[in-house]
């Protein structure tokens, strides 16, 4: 007599299932709320194409502690916030972008400045069109 008996699958290793929903749909909301506490703090992630060399020293310099402080000095050079001058703000009162390039900035400074207030411009600004005239005019504004 030959008996045949259906073997039972071994249980399965693992975390136990803790949800209703599937391992997808848990990853899905585990993004949704890394991103959601991303934008809450101010964090935003950006698209960003490069050569594969360029690429990996990004990725090299990224766990340089200063890194962060750094790239924000090159904004400060590269990038304007047109809020924060009064003149290039009035200057920019068509324009809805909040940063405008720094050269950008220089040359809408040198075509308008009969627009400019000397009067109301602050240090800052004097020193900002100092800055930009020095490196975009060669130390020249021609107005």
């Amino acid at each position: 007599m030959i008996v045949l008996m259906k073997l039972q699958p071994a249980p399965r290793l693992g975390r136990p299932k803790t949800s209703s929903m599937s391992r997808q749909e848990q990853v899905r909301a585990a993004k949704r709320a890394q991103r959601v506490r991303e934008r809450d703090a101010g964090i935003r992630t950006i698209p960003l194409k490069l050569a594969e060399r360029d690429a990996e020293r990004i990725r090299v310099a990224l766990q340089q502690p200063e890194f962060e402080t750094r790239l924000r000095l090159l904004l400060d050079e590269l990038v304007i916030e047109v809020a924060a001058y009064e003149n290039l703000a009035h200057l920019c009162w068509n324009r809805t972008t909040r940063f405008i390039a720094a050269e950008e900035a220089f040359r809408l400074y040198e075509r308008n400045w009969r627009l400019v207030d000397l009067r109301r411009m602050t240090p800052a600004e004097r020193d900002l069109v100092e800055r930009l005239s020095a490196c975009y005019g060669n130390g020249v504004l021609n107005v």
